[in-house]
C-alpha cells in the first residue's frame, strides 16, 4: 500500500464561522488552532497547510478562568535597554479582544513560515459583523 500525499489542489476549503461568546480563551484558541492546520480532515499532513478559513465573531464577550485578567502579562520589548513592555490579559480584552484571539491561536500554531500562513486564515472581529458573508461560512458550535 502506498502513501498518499496530497497538494495544495487537492484540497478543499471551507470557510467556518464560530462564536466566541461566553467560551474560554483556551478552549476556543485550541479548537480554532488544530482546525486552522486541517487536523480534522482525514487528508491531514504536518508539512502542508490544509485547513480551512475560519471567521470568529463576538471576540468581546471572550471568558477566562481564574485570575487570568490580572495575572497574565504579555510581554515585548522593544531593543532598547530598559525596553520591556508588559500589559495584562485585562487591558488587551478591553482595548483589543481580536488580538487577545489572536496571540492564543498563534502560540499553539507551528513556528515557521507555514504557521504564519495558516494564522492569515483566522478572521477575528469584536461583534456580530463580518465583511465574509459572500464566502457562505458553516455555522459551527464549539
Amino acid at each position: 500500500m502506498k502513501t498518499q500525499s496530497f497538494k495544495q489542489s487537492d484540497i478543499k476549503e471551507s470557510w467556518i464561522l464560530v462564536d466566541a461568546k461566553d467560551k474560554t480563551l483556551g478552549r476556543l484558541a485550541a479548537t480554532l488552532a488544530s482546525r486552522l492546520r486541517g487536523k480534522h480532515k482525514p487528508e491531514y499532513s504536518p508539512n502542508a497547510d490544509l485547513g480551512d478559513y475560519i471567521v470568529v465573531v463576538n471576540a468581546g464577550e471572550i471568558n477566562v478562568t481564574g485570575k487570568k485578567l490580572m495575572q497574565k502579562k504579555y510581554y515585548k520589548h522593544t531593543g532598547y535597554p530598559g525596553g520591556i513592555k508588559s500589559r495584562s490579559l485585562g487591558d488587551v480584552i478591553k482595548n483589543s479582544p481580536e488580538e487577545a484571539i489572536r496571540m492564543a491561536v498563534k502560540g499553539m500554531l507551528p513556528k515557521n513560515k507555514l504557521g504564519k500562513k495558516m494564522l492569515t486564515k483566522l478572521k477575528v472581529y469584536r461583534d456580530n459583523n463580518h465583511p465574509h458573508q459572500a464566502q457562505n461560512p458553516g455555522l459551527i458550535d464549539i
